[in-house]
């Protein structure tokens, strides 16, 4: 495993971090905790240090999972997060309420302080002024008394909106999503962060599968033997600018592809990695990226699947066999939409999502 700074912290991250909110769906519903675990103490075994949770992650089972298996390994091999905002305190922010919700987490994970603590899903200006005003006290009330190691924000704010909160000297390290889809709209926050003295890790970064998924309009990345997955988290952890690189695992064969990606790897200056992005064609703007912030429809449209199919569109593929073969949902459902654009408001890409639903929903009219 290839190790990097984090900032000024003088702590050496893994290149890859694992992100434990994407075991196998059939194992969390059947409460097959244990092949779960199995997974993180493998992705432990293959060199993997920083291990990434949060509270209702994999319907809330997320962080009970990761203590379980952290805790059969030494202390000092692992750096361990959790996250918090205003939302998950159930808008009690109290310094009581701050304090349960941080203590279930501590208890949750079997740890006595959690290494990197996040300010999390910070998606606007506004919203990230109400949440430092409020919550940045406590969570310096708590380092202090050894409860969290360092805070660091997660972001969905494009690049050039974070240079003040970058400058405040408030975090220690912070959280994009950034990928070769959505590059442009990141890369400013990166390079600030990393001006800074910040740690910089990214999350995302396969576009919710969707790049592994369509290889032939990413085979420039592939070297050698390498498949399109191992190709782009080399290239995206090449990135000197870059301490960490956050990827999701469902299988064994997930975690080898990502640790022979940081095989030999040689970092080199974000300008130089991204001339490799610009090769990809117009598309790369268009696609959605599978963050999922956007579902929170008020008519119970699950928008990220609906997302996910139009992407097929754009990649010269059919919506409907998406719908129908893999996500088993219907198009009409598209048409419930009410237009609210509240999934708009809160897509990290200003994606026109109401007029994708109703392109969908007039498919099959």
């Amino acid at each position: 495993m290839y190790y990097k700074k984090y900032g000024k912290t003088g702590i050496k991250v893994s290149a890859i971090g694992m992100g434990c909110m994407r075991f196998e769906e059939k194992d969390i519903l059947n409460k097959k905790y244990d092949n779960c675990i199995e997974l993180i103490l493998y992705a432990h075994e293959k060199g993997i240090n920083y291990f990434d949770t949060a509270p209702f992650y994999c319907h809330d089972q997320s962080e009970s999972i990761v203590g379980k298996a952290l805790s059969q390994v030494p202390r000092n091999s692992f750096y361990i997060t959790s996250k918090t905002n205003l939302a998950t305190l159930k808008h009690d922010p109290t310094e009581s309420g701050f304090r349960k919700r941080l203590e279930m987490s501590l208890s949750r994970l079997k740890v006595d302080y959690i290494d990197f603590y996040y300010l999390w899903c910070m998606l606007d200006e506004k919203m990230l002024k109400e949440n430092c005003d409020i919550l940045i006290p406590l969570f310096e009330k708590v380092k202090k008394e050894g409860l969290i190691r360092h805070f660091v924000l997660s972001s969905h704010m494009e690049g050039d909106t974070l240079s003040e909160i970058i400058d405040s000297n408030i975090f220690d390290g912070i959280l994009l999503g950034y990928n070769p889809l959505n590059y442009k709209y990141r890369k400013q926050g990166i390079e600030a962060a990393y001006k800074a003295g910040l740690g910089v890790s990214i999350m995302n970064p396969l576009g919710g599968g969707l790049i592994p998924r369509n290889p032939k309009y990413f085979s420039n990345f592939s070297e050698k033997s390498e498949n399109v997955a191992q190709g782009v988290l080399r290239s995206l952890a090449s990135h000197e600018e870059i301490s960490l690189v956050l990827n999701g695992f469902s299988t064994k064969e997930h975690v080898d592809d990502a640790v022979k990606a940081v095989e030999e790897l040689r970092e080199k200056p974000m300008q130089e990695v991204q001339k490799q992005y610009e090769k990809l064609s117009s598309i790369k703007n268009k696609l959605c990226t599978g963050c999922g912030y956007c579902n929170y429809c008020p008519k119970g449209i699950d928008i990220p699947k609906y997302m996910d199919a139009y992407n097929e569109k754009i990649l010269g593929s059919s919506i409907i066999g998406r719908l129908r073969k893999h996500w088993r949902i219907s198009a009409r459902d598209a048409g419930k939409c009410i237009k609210c654009r509240k999934c708009e408001n809160l897509c990290t890409q200003h994606l026109p999502i109401t007029e994708r639903l109703e392109e969908i929903a007039n498919i099959i009219k």
